[in-house]
């Protein structure tokens, strides 16, 4: 009976989804928004790094700009949400030291491995054996065990992992979503699982093709200040002592200090029945960092509803304010890590969506109400999605869905867009209305190998239990990019993504991002004028999640 009537809520929706279809474009102010992306990602702002002295000044004038808006306050008369942060970075000094077989190696911290704590202390002394566990998973779900073996196997010890999901085989075109990359294959996941084995540290093999980046990536995001959210005295969630990233060449030389061939054992690993190898190499870290502890704000606005009752109902647009800050200069000398894409760009067209609708006639509103959520610490590993998920500032029951926008395009106009997460939830019929609305082909995503769902501020909503989206530009252009352009597209995760070059150049096209901006809204709009709330699908991971809200919308 319970199956029927939220097949019919989910029919319901589907049939209501074109009310209040629209352009926004009007809504849209070209100079503005660029204004918003030099401001937000401007040398002064120092990289919008948390708790830093830029990204205060960057929270702020994202609050200011609300508040100039006509957009109301999010966290009663604030529009803060204070998160608490611990943050530490490493000595660029330390040395991971391994003795084996052939006797003792010592590997440079940034050119050979990278290394952070969430003991949240500023000293960590590590002398462990190193145990390689593979892909590092358990997933009942799809019969694959790496952890196979006594629980002390794992307790203690420093384990070896690969990035990434093990490759589906011919007979097996399903395992791990093919060629989608799920959560068992994201480094968070490798680590969380590493922690509640009772490890004492984990080291990532980094490659280029399991990361979908570059090691410029990995030294850049890990070889400056990393951040965690605070714990409490009654946190009793597992952490690891040491968390780490090793290159692929340092991985085997390391390996074959112990007599072992790399490319055998990760071959192995990429089988069913795989059994986890101790290389008999013992690993001495002596981990020094800076340690300091501060809050760091969530912004949050609100506009109003135009419906009596569903106005105690959300819409929530996310963005995040943060990036790198400050951090190793390039060849240029440039040590600003700027963000102007990611993700000074999304909170421009953010503010713009908020203030859109704040100075729209209430009548002519959505329906729901729309809660604008700029976080910090995206960077960091979604943190401030993760701690305003955790800390609602609204009822997590009354979310009626997620918009997330993290990069809009720049480029140039587009005839295609893609909505990540959309086919999970009855917010596929949203998103299919939308687009053919303004006659633009909707993608799938068009890089699942890369994980993008997992990676931006929509998925600790997801993983709550409210539908979610990440709403992401297209690569049909309307005019063929040429010149720089062109090269930025084609080049972004080499040379632009979490590196100094990311910044503002006067060739963005605004009428592209106003284009990317209206979708977003449209979207949001779409959904606060649902009859009924969106579900997830039955046999979506987050179904489960999902359906503990609507009971508790029931009570």
């Amino acid at each position: 009976m319970k199956k029927k009537i939220l097949s019919l809520l989910l029919f319901t929706t589907f049939l209501t989804h074109f009310v209040f279809a629209q352009d926004f474009t009007k809504y849209f102010n070209a100079h503005k928004m660029r204004q918003r992306v030099i401001r937000l990602s401007a040398d002064d702002f120092e990289g919008r790094g948390p708790g830093t002295a830029g990204g205060k000044r960057a929270a702020q004038y994202i609050a200011d700009e609300m508040k100039a808006a006509g957009v109301k306050p999010g966290n009663g008369k604030s529009f803060f949400q204070n998160v608490s942060l611990v943050g530490v970075k490493a000595d660029p000094n330390t040395k991971l030291n391994v003795t084996g077989a052939a006797g003792a190696q010592s590997f440079n911290f940034g050119d050979e491995f990278v290394a952070s704590t969430s003991a949240q202390k500023a000293s960590v002394l590590l002398d462990s054996e190193i145990v390689f566990v593979g892909h590092g998973i358990d997933a009942p779900n799809y019969n694959w065990n790496d952890y196979s073996g006594p629980a002390e196997d794992y307790r203690g010890k420093i384990l070896l992992i690969m990035v990434n999901d093990p490759p589906a085989p011919a007979a097996e075109p399903d395992l791990f979503g093919g060629r989608a990359l799920t959560y068992y294959g994201r480094w968070t996941y490798k680590y969380e699982e590493a922690a509640r084995r009772g490890a004492a540290g984990v080291i990532l093999i980094h490659t280029n093709e399991s990361a979908g980046y570059g090691w410029n990536v990995i030294r850049t995001s890990n070889g400056n200040w990393r951040y965690e959210i605070a714990r409490t005295a009654n946190d009793k969630t597992p952490f690891l002592d040491v968390k780490s990233w090793m290159t692929y060449d340092a991985a085997k030389k390391m390996l074959a200090g112990g007599n072992h061939d790399i490319d055998e054992m990760m071959s192995a690993a990429k089988q069913r029945g795989f059994k986890p190898i101790n290389t008999g190499l013992k690993v001495k870290l002596d981990l020094k960092s800076e340690f300091q502890k501060f809050d760091s704000p969530n912004v949050v606005g609100m506009v109003e509803g135009s419906d009596s009752k569903l106005k105690s109902e959300y819409v929530i647009y996310t963005a995040h304010w943060d990036h790198l800050g400050i951090g190793e200069p390039n060849a240029a000398g440039d040590k600003i890590y700027n963000g102007a894409y990611d993700n000074a760009s999304g909170v421009a067209a953010t503010l713009a969506i908020s203030e859109g609708l704040a100075k729209m006639p209430k009548k002519q509103r959505p329906k729901r109400s729309s809660y604008f959520l700029f976080t910090t610490a995206e960077e960091q590993g979604l943190l401030g999605a993760e701690y305003f998920a955790a800390n609602p500032l609204v009822p997590l029951n009354k979310l009626a869905g997620n918009v997330n926008i993290d990069g809009v395009n720049f480029f140039g106009r587009v005839t295609d867009f893609s909505a990540l997460g959309a086919e999970r939830s009855s917010l596929e019929s949203v998103v299919t209305a939308v687009a053919k609305e303004r006659s633009l082909t909707l993608e799938g995503d068009m890089r699942p190998e890369q994980g993008f769902f997992f990676r931006s501020d929509h998925f600790p909503f997801a993983k709550v239990g409210v539908p979610a989206i990440s709403l992401r530009h297209g690569d049909a252009f309307v005019n063929p990019l040429t010149g720089e352009a062109l090269s930025f597209f084609n080049e972004y995760t080499a040379k632009y993504y979490h590196q100094a070059t990311d910044e503002y150049k006067d060739w963005w096209d605004t009428d592209a991002m106003i284009q990317n901006a209206e979708i977003g809204m449209a979207l949001g709009v779409t959904i606060g004028n649902l009859s009924s709330m969106p579900r997830y699908k039955d046999a979506d991971e987050f179904s489960a999640a999902d359906k503990k809200r609507l009971e508790a919308v029931k009570e």
